[in-house]
């Protein structure tokens, strides 16, 4: 995916559903959930196990329909766990499906692309907005 791609993506998204969020801040999902929540995004984490709990001051939901509407879902899920995700945010009109760093599965990727989704794989948010000087 091209860097002006990357670049849209990230300018034109305001409401993103983190999906794996953790409330341990050691762990890459509290650490980039942090981050964009200080660049300016609206990040609602979602975990069943977390739901009604907090994480970052934002309250937890369990499932992506409470999280709705959204621009984009962030996926911090083994490859083999994104389609039930994905398919909920195909269902729910998300416009963009982020699989962070060592998250790949290109038929899940073909099925959201199909269906009008833009897809990242193995990429990082937090890497790419400063890489893009996207920093606010």
């Amino acid at each position: 995916m091209s860097d002006d791609t990357i670049r849209q993506i990230l300018t034109g998204t305001k409401r993103i559903a983190l999906v794996g969020a953790s409330a341990k801040p050691e762990r890459a999902s509290h650490e980039v959930m942090q981050f964009l929540l200080g660049q300016g995004y609206d990040v609602t984490p979602v975990n069943p196990g977390l739901a009604g709990q907090e994480i970052l001051g934002r309250k937890v939901v369990a499932t992506l329909d409470e999280a709705a509407p959204l621009d984009m879902v962030e996926l911090f899920r083994k490859a083999a766990d994104v389609a039930a995700p994905v398919d909920d945010a195909i269902r729910l009109g998300a416009k963009t499906i982020w699989m962070q760093l060592g998250i790949i599965n290109e038929a899940v990727a073909a099925k959201a692309r199909t269906a009008g989704l833009r897809v990242v794989m193995n990429r990082c948010p937090a890497i790419d907005i400063p890489r893009l000087g996207l920093l606010k």
